[in-house]
């Protein structure tokens, strides 16, 4: 059986350095940090205080006050990143076989925010089990697919990925491959994660997973660099109109990339820590350069995974330096997430969307905040540090690994 080609045919995000995602590209190659205050609860008792929030956000600009009232923040950043996909692909949603058309969503969590509010309300409360009748559909992580395809009457495959902070690549490979062996004309797919809480943070703080450089939270996100102590928690959603090449081409539609494959692995190691010689992140980028059919020398630029903890940054480049060999050091290597600081669940979608965009404009974001040198770390490999660099990327590979040891990864092509 001869395999569909994919391509990208539409772009949305709604990440804490803008709004959309054309905002989101200019505040990528301006190296604007979202890290701030954290501004929807007192964090006075908290290890750290701030966080990458997203910023100028009313649901009541995109929905009712009633429907905003039914979504966790979770669901209703995946219906905005969605939407600005949708209309970015210009899908005719009047003549389009929704039949063929499919929501396939990442999200590590799903509704924390939710969970959390309702558990504690009980527990003020007098013991009588007085639970808000949207508690459970606000909270399950499928309600954002769910109601993606509700509003649109898309009746395709519907549901959500699960792997921790690679669920959103999941996603994308899953509806990669629907797309390949012609059960779908279009997919939207991508992933939204809103775990900026009580309960997130003060999670990941007893993890001693954040960093916790409260004096200046916009420099915390520090991948690569020698004085990294953490991740920073971001939120948000990142969209993408994955299509049939031959239906896109037939409608006329613009076409950002061409989506070459996807690679999984796991670790089998660890609940949380990285393989320290990087083997399961080895496994992925090859099980990904095959299901593409590319040469390791082929690939332009690698958006890492990038975290800023000190053990995962030295793991991944290891695994890099490993599986590129001399080619490693002719590579843009970068991590969004230096601005953008960590999306868990909607991390692989936000920048795969980096990666698109960088191919299109031929410029590379940088990895900002690196002050110093880590010694571990090959000093000959291009980490495009602190300011963006123009290349003419034409392919990208987006790294994502979630704890439980899951690893996705996923290449795009620009178009000839």
């Amino acid at each position: 059986m001869e395999l569909k080609r994919v391509v990208v045919t539409g772009l949305g995000a709604l990440t804490p350095i803008g709004n959309t995602k054309d905002e989101y590209w200019e505040a990528l190659l301006s190296g604007k940090s979202g890290a701030a205050p954290i501004t929807y609860f007192d964090t006075e008792k908290f290890k750290t205080k701030f966080a990458c929030e997203i910023k100028n956000f009313n649901a009541t600009d995109f929905f009712d006050r009633k429907e905003a009232r039914k979504m966790d923040r979770f669901a209703q950043y995946a219906m905005v990143a969605s939407d600005e996909a949708i209309i970015d692909a210009k899908l005719n949603l009047d003549t389009i076989n929704k039949l063929r058309v499919g929501v396939i969503w990442g999200a590590g969590i799903g509704g924390l925010e939710t969970f959390q509010n309702e558990v504690l309300n009980f527990a003020e409360g007098d013991g009588t089990p007085r639970f808000n009748p949207f508690f459970i559909p606000k909270m399950i992580a499928d309600i954002a697919p769910g109601n993606i395809s509700i509003k649109h009457g898309f009746m395709g495959p519907n549901y959500t990925t699960v792997s921790a902070c690679a669920s959103s690549a999941n996603a994308m490979i899953d509806a990669l491959n629907y797309i390949r062996l012609g059960h779908c004309d279009v997919i939207v797919t991508g992933g939204s994660e809103a775990a900026v809480t009580i309960a997130g943070m003060g999670g990941f703080n007893a993890m001693h997973a954040l960093s916790t450089r409260n004096e200046d939270p916009e420099t915390a996100s520090r991948p690569f660099d020698a004085t990294r102590d953490g991740f920073v928690l971001g939120e948000g959603a990142g969209a993408i109109v994955l299509e049939e090449y031959e239906h896109a081409k037939a409608r006329g539609a613009k076409i950002y990339a061409e989506v070459l494959g996807g690679g999984m692995s796991s670790d089998a190691y660890h609940m949380t820590a990285p393989h320290p010689e990087g083997i399961g992140v080895i496994a992925v980028m090859k099980n990904c350069l095959e299901n593409a059919g590319l040469k390791p020398e082929e690939v332009d630029h690698i958006n890492t995974h990038g975290t800023s903890t000190p053990l995962g940054d030295v793991a991944e480049l290891k695994a890099i330096s490993q599986v590129f060999g001399a080619h490693a050091k002719n590579i843009n290597i970068n991590s969004t997430k230096s601005m953008t600081g960590h999306l868990l669940g909607a991390a692989g979608a936000i920048e795969s969307i980096a990666c698109i965009l960088a191919m299109e404009h031929g410029i590379v974001p940088p990895t900002i905040n690196h002050t110093t040198v880590d010694d571990r770390i090959d000093p000959e490999l291009n980490l495009t540090l602190n300011t963006p660099q123009k290349r003419d990327v034409k392919v990208a590979m987006s790294n994502t690994f979630g704890f439980g040891g899951h690893n996705a990864c996923v290449l795009f092509k620009k178009l000839d």
